[in-house]
């Protein structure tokens, strides 16, 4: 397993949990059946001294926000949202706080970007322009039978990252920011063992984050691409169960309570 330099801020209440599970939401955390999301959604609840969770998802604050109000959905410690672009603590009020000292390097990364990506990637087939405003990110729907490559080239002029998941997202984000080094990012800054995280997902988008090298399971319904570039990669559980099951089967087949318990 990789290792990475040991954390220097002071620790976090979730630096002394034995499990502190990261993961994606839609067809990860939100996955599977009724009855496999409700077993593994109480078991956390009734579990929180013990288990600390972290979103790390495309979606939005304002979303998530709404999805743990509204809709049965344990609440977070913590959010990697935006792609990566996102790095913020959610409270008891279901508010989310973007933590500055670590958006930093972010913001940098994008300054203005936004209306120059819109300007650049105007006219390119196959993408059509997502409704929603975001802060360091330029999302768009794609098809991929009409999509140009091209558009990566003109991402990559820009000094910008483009990133494709689902083979139905094209997004543009800031150079060298994704999920995998916010996360890591937000790990150290919280003090967290990278032997005591479990990370989860299903799409090309959780890429990064699998690769990081700490236990992880990309659940059963993922994207083929993604397993092709986890092939050989013995910290990932290929999991039988799809989403909320698969991150259940990973709880076990990783075996934190036993090994990692403090």
């Amino acid at each position: 397993m990789t290792r990475f330099d040991a954390p220097t801020a002071p620790a976090s209440p979730l630096a002394r949990k034995p499990l502190v599970l990261a993961t994606d939401l839609d067809g990860t955390f939100l996955g599977g059946s009724d009855e496999d999301r409700s077993r593994l959604y109480r078991w956390i609840e009734g579990n929180r001294a013990h288990v600390g969770l972290i979103f790390v998802t495309g979606r939005d604050p304002g979303h998530i926000s709404q999805l743990t109000r509204r809709h049965g959905v344990p609440r977070p410690d913590f959010v990697v949202g935006d792609v990566g672009t996102t790095i913020a603590e959610m409270d008891h009020r279901h508010m989310i706080a973007p933590i500055a000292e670590l958006e930093a390097p972010i913001v940098a990364a994008w300054g203005d970007a936004g209306p120059r990506v819109q300007a650049s990637l105007h006219g390119v087939r196959g993408l059509t322009l997502q409704s929603s405003v975001f802060r360091h990110r330029v999302s768009y729907d794609m098809d991929p039978e009409a999509f140009e490559p091209r558009a990566h080239d003109i991402v990559a002029e820009l000094g910008l990252d483009a990133l494709i998941s689902d083979n139905r997202f094209f997004d543009v984000l800031p150079k060298g920011v994704s999920k995998g080094p916010s996360l890591l990012s937000l790990l150290s800054h919280l003090g967290v063992a990278n032997e005591r995280v479990l990370v989860a997902g299903d799409t090309l988008n959780d890429l990064s984050m699998l690769e990081l090298g700490l236990p992880s399971v990309a659940v059963g319904n993922s994207e083929p691409a993604l397993l092709e570039r986890l092939a050989g990669k013995g910290h990932v559980l290929n999991a039988r169960g799809e989403g909320a099951a698969g991150i259940a089967e990973a709880i076990l087949h990783h075996d934190f309570f036993a090994t990692r318990a403090a």
